[in-house]
């Protein structure tokens, strides 16, 4: 599914480089969770995957189901199936939550040469993942991220996910700022959506979200690189030791 090699990145105009030599593989149906202290470099890697503005790659290569990554831009990367759910989802006034969501969906289907959802279908799809989130109608009727809860707009990004189907898709710690309520809807609503055909990378600081979503692996990033990988068993050892002995090998 993913193939990252020897991967060297860091923010444009600036020197110092974030990522750092990073090597990850992902195969079809896979959950991978990425743990690391702040400033590792884990958004900058789901950042460099979806492709957005304001990096810059000095070394190494990405291949999705073998396709170069690193030559598509962004929207390429979604309609190939790539899905990043954002730490800190924006508020967009002025552009309706219902009026963004048919159209990023018809345009994914366009891409893939399908047929443009008809308004009841699409309204049926909406209303059927909108409620297994707990997500309420008047909320649909906003603009986008527009006066929700840090937990709203958590659930709105899964509601994303859900309706677009990637076959890849990055939550970059989507656990932040969640309650343990919400978080338990947010990791329904990601594990209603694992099958042989999707993987997860889940970035998060914190081993609480993988109790309620049980990764295949788990890697720890610190300084740019991968310095260990496990089951989910290292998830446990983290949250009871911490990083810094990580900290020291890098």
């Amino acid at each position: 599914m993913l193939e990252i090699e020897n991967l060297h990145a860091r923010v444009e105009g600036e020197g110092r480089e974030i990522l750092k030599g990073l090597d990850l593989e992902i195969w079809p149906g896979e959950v991978h969770a990425i743990m690391g202290p702040n400033g590792a470099g884990k958004s900058t890697l789901g950042n460099v995957i979806a492709g957005k503005d304001g990096y810059e790659i000095t070394d190494g290569t990405v291949r999705f189901k073998e396709q170069d990554l690193l030559e598509m831009e962004p929207e390429e990367r979604a309609a190939a199936g790539i899905f990043l759910a954002f730490q800190y989802p924006v508020e967009v006034p002025g552009v309706a939550t219902m009026t963004f969501l048919k159209t990023a969906l018809n345009a994914q289907r366009a891409a893939r040469g399908e047929d443009a959802l008809s308004t009841p279908a699409f309204m049926k799809l909406v209303k059927e993942a909108a409620e297994k989130l707990s997500i309420s109608p008047e909320m649909l009727r906003r603009p986008i991220n527009v006066g929700f809860s840090g937990g709203e707009k958590k659930r709105n990004e899964i509601m994303q996910m859900a309706l677009l189907q990637p076959t890849l898709a990055v939550l970059d710690e989507t656990d932040s700022g969640l309650d343990i309520d919400a978080l338990r809807v947010v990791a329904d609503g990601v594990n209603a959506l694992r099958s042989p055909e999707r993987s997860f990378l889940i970035i998060t600081h914190y081993q609480r979200l993988l109790d309620y979503i049980k990764p295949d692996h788990v890697h720890v990033l610190a300084h740019g690189k991968i310095v260990r990988s496990g089951g989910p068993e290292l998830a446990l050892e983290l949250e009871a030791k911490g990083y810094a002995e990580f900290l020291e090998v890098a």
